[in-house]
């Protein structure tokens, strides 16, 4: 029991410095390519365009650094 929560502790603290250190994460979408990929009939494949989750950039921001930067938003609205 205690084990446990020591590794899930350990696993917090190793992803908050992840999203600290590489905010930034490969999009799960078009894996990091930018752009949406389909493939014909023929089996050829056809760019069909920007990826519609990260826009065409290839990468997205993390979610323990999404909930990072909304946490200093709260703090600092909260704070003036």
């Amino acid at each position: 029991m205690l084990t446990a929560s020591v590794l899930a502790i350990l696993a917090a603290a190793v992803y908050a410095t992840l999203c600290a250190a590489s905010p930034f994460g490969t999009c799960r979408k078009c894996d990091g390519i930018g752009a949406h990929i389909t493939t014909n009939r023929r089996g050829r494949t056809k760019v069909k365009g920007p990826c519609r989750r990260c826009k065409g950039q290839g990468k997205r921001l993390r979610v323990g650094r999404r909930l990072l930067n909304h946490s200093r938003t709260v703090h600092r609205a909260g704070t003036r």
